[in-house]
């Protein structure tokens, strides 16, 4: 890092420090630790931060200048101090910028991952009527340094995933993912009310993410949390960032090959979607108590844990979440709307060792010949790996194979990260 990269940081923490506190002049005071990071991310994270920094000093600028214009006060001397501060920092984000040079792939990936990350928690954290990173409820003005490291964590994943495939780093990221949302879970009902979101404690069952406000007519969260991710990667909600999802997965690799599913399992998936969601506006307008309520879905619930303990565990296949979870079928229906796919090339075999990776039954003999994964496809990307030619890959329109896959993994790792640091009951 040169010495005015270091000066830009420097200041934007001493601002920070003066306006909001040491918490988000500890952010600043981090990104000089970025040059330590492995890989050319770091000059396009460094860059982008600045260029924010760019932004920050000038609206400053304009709020002073302003402010000193209404008082009839002497302004000329400030505005030369700030625009002065202002073209600092602006040199130094285009020193980075140069150094990003022609920086592709998994680099560049990072790099707009950890801005990614970074600038949606920073938003959320300042639109959230509440303290919704656990730092800040901790040590105020702490959400910052989450933020940051969220960032970084976010741009280590994609790498991982980017380089060596990603399966075995995306079953580990949502299995951290689970752990940490049900470890907070664990602290709530241990009395620890800061671990919990609202500090009312709801049911950690996916189909209340639309049951609940059925019933209830409020909580709206993580049904917003849940539409975001249909919108930007599909049905990547069910292989990435449900947090029961992890533990059926969990189950079903305690069988190498997954098997197929009896084909009535369909219209099983549907009967038990309808049931679901009809059950609350049923309960709602009879007037039911919540207790009651809660005892049904608390049945529920247990009763999907069975189905992955029995089902998921038997056959191979991700049972809960095909057949028994509501969102999975909302999650793949809705999917439709969104361009992703995973798509077979002309020239595919059939050898099928693709079906024997796919969890989610998304790839039958059928949807072999039809070159495309099947209703149920979660966008995992299990399968890409486990063709020896190459066949699979992802589909948006208008990128290539290579960028296609990079652009999903970014979408994918963003808001892990970002949910990683949200989402709670």
């Amino acid at each position: 890092m040169t010495l005015l990269t270091t000066f830009s940081f420097v200041l934007l923490a001493a601002h920070a420090m003066r306006v909001e506190g040491p918490g988000a002049a500890l952010f600043w005071l981090l990104a000089l630790l970025l040059p330590l990071a492995r890989g050319g991310w770091r000059h396009l994270a460094m860059a982008g931060l600045l260029f924010f920094g760019v932004v920050l000093w000038a609206e400053v600028a304009v709020q002073l200048v302003g402010q000193r214009l209404l008082l009839h006060l002497p302004w000329y001397r400030l505005a030369a101090i700030l625009s002065g501060v202002l073209l600092v920092t602006l040199a130094s984000a285009l020193l980075q910028l140069r150094r990003v040079g022609a920086l592709r792939g998994e680099g560049g990936a990072s790099g707009l991952t950890f801005l990614l990350v970074v600038t949606l928690l920073a938003v959320v954290r300042q639109k959230a009527p509440f303290d919704i990173l656990l730092f800040d409820r901790f040590y105020p003005g702490g959400g910052w340094v989450a933020v940051f490291l969220l960032g970084c964590y976010g741009a280590w994943l994609l790498a991982r995933m980017a380089a060596d495939g990603e399966g075995k780093w995306r079953r580990l990221a949502w299995s951290l993912f689970s752990l940490v949302f049900f470890l907070q879970l664990g602290l709530g009902l241990l009395g620890l009310d800061l671990f919990l979101m609202t500090g009312k404690l709801h049911l950690p069952i996916p189909a209340l993410i639309v049951a609940g406000p059925l019933y209830r007519g409020e909580g709206l969260f993580m049904l917003i949390l849940f539409a975001l991710t249909i919108l930007l990667v599909g049905p990547a909600w069910c292989s990435h960032l449900c947090y029961i999802g992890a533990w059926d997965n969990l189950a079903a690799l305690g069988r190498k090959r997954p098997a197929p599913l009896p084909g009535w399992t369909r219209g099983l998936r549907w009967a038990i979607c309808g049931l679901v969601f009809a059950t609350p506006v049923a309960l709602k307008a009879a007037g039911v108590p919540t207790l009651v309520a809660l005892l049904l879905a608390s049945v529920f619930g247990l009763g999907g844990l069975a189905v992955m303990a029995l089902w998921s565990r038997q056959s191979g296949t991700m049972v809960h979440c095909t057949v028994y979870c509501p969102m999975g079928l909302v999650a793949n229906l809705l999917g439709r709307i969104n361009p992703w796919r995973v798509v077979i090339a002309e020239g595919c075999c059939s050898c099928g060792l693709c079906s024997r990776r796919c969890r989610y039954g998304a790839l039958s003999g059928t949807d072999i010949r039809l070159l495309r994964a099947g209703q149920s496809c979660s966008l995992c990307g299990d399968c890409l790996g486990a063709c020896p030619h190459g066949h699979l890959h992802y589909r948006f329109p208008g990128l290539s194979r290579n960028g296609a896959r990079t652009a999903f993994l970014v979408m994918a790792v963003t808001l892990h990260a970002v949910f990683l640091g949200v989402a709670r009951l």
